[in-house]
């Protein structure tokens, strides 16, 4: 596995945030439920970088939240494929449960128009949770495609971190919006000393015969090792073995990757076993699994181990 993750890196010269920063991808999708009605406490210290006019920091208020969903609903079901109930199209937000209990990364364009209530635009977002918060309060939704259990129980003693939500306004998809967005992350994960990232990352469309050469592609070149593996849940299950190693176009493959997933396999991510479609959303999602220790030096020394690149 050692081997053909590093040939794997070598195939992923170009730089992580400019092929990152063509598409907003959906991670993560919301359970129906969850245990508990939590009262949101909201991060101390929440400005987590800066680049130029730029501001990466956590939501502080339900409003800030309100502005994350409004844009998520913009990406998601405006720009997207994914289908709104008439709750949702009422209230032009996407939302779910889980917000109350998550910390909202926003990116805050300072140099923009404001709004009529004179806020600045929220131009991108990403969505945290914790271990020890979804924990208390059902766990990850992560849960509701693949069965994380296992995984958790070998890595017993390891902080998880699931990210979830992100998106990016279509002007801002470029390198300094991606890089901001991935520096708040990364300081997030300083911050409260997380070892490991999960999360899934989507592809668009719902027919896995489409995706056959990027999903064989994810199973022989970058599927976790043993130890970081979980798989998706039998009754939903794709498999993602539909093409021989040796019958792989390496470089189409990577070409018909999502950019997202693309920046996260570079990183140092794995993974998962199965494939999941979500009808809902109109994609078809992957298991990503980053653990701390794994990520590449380079880009550990590109924004610093500590979060000094962008620090505010």
């Amino acid at each position: 596995m050692h081997g053909e993750k590093s040939g794997l890196i070598e195939l992923f010269r170009p730089e992580i945030a400019k092929s990152a920063a063509t598409a907003a991808v959906t991670w993560l999708k919301p359970r129906t439920d969850i245990a508990g009605k939590p009262k949101r406490i909201f991060p101390a210290a929440p400005v987590l970088g800066r680049i130029g006019a730029l501001e990466a920091r956590l939501a502080q208020s339900k409003g800030d939240v309100k502005r994350a969903q409004r844009l998520r609903y913009k990406v998601f079901y405006k720009d997207g494929n994914a289908i709104a109930d008439a709750a949702t199209m009422l209230a032009q937000r996407d939302k779910d449960a889980f917000d109350k209990i998550c910390d909202h990364l926003l990116v805050i364009d300072h140099a923009a128009k404001p709004s009529l209530s004179g806020k600045q635009p929220v131009v991108g977002t990403y969505r945290l949770l914790r271990q020890d918060i979804a924990d208390r309060h059902g766990g990850f939704y992560t849960c509701n495609e693949f069965d994380i259990a296992e995984l958790m129980q070998r890595q017993r003693g390891l902080k998880f971190l699931e990210l979830g939500r992100s998106c990016v306004l279509p002007p801002y998809r470029t390198k300094r919006t991606v890089e901001l967005l991935w520096h708040g992350v990364w300081t997030y994960v300083r911050r409260y000393q997380f070892d490991v990232m999960i999360g899934c990352a989507s592809f668009e469309g719902t027919d896995p015969n489409n995706l056959a050469l990027p999903l064989s592609f994810l199973h022989h070149y970058a599927r976790a090792p043993e130890g970081w593996r979980a798989s998706a849940h039998p009754s939903r299950r794709i498999d993602m073995n539909m093409m021989a190693k040796d019958a792989i176009d390496t470089k189409a493959a990577l070409k018909a990757l999502p950019p997202l997933i693309k920046g996260y396999l570079r990183v140092g991510a794995f993974i998962g076993d199965g494939a999941v479609v979500d009808h809902q959303f109109g994609t078809t999602d992957v298991l990503v699994v980053m653990p701390v220790s794994a990520i590449n030096e380079r880009y550990l020394g590109h924004f610093g181990a500590d979060a000094s690149r962008h620090a505010a």
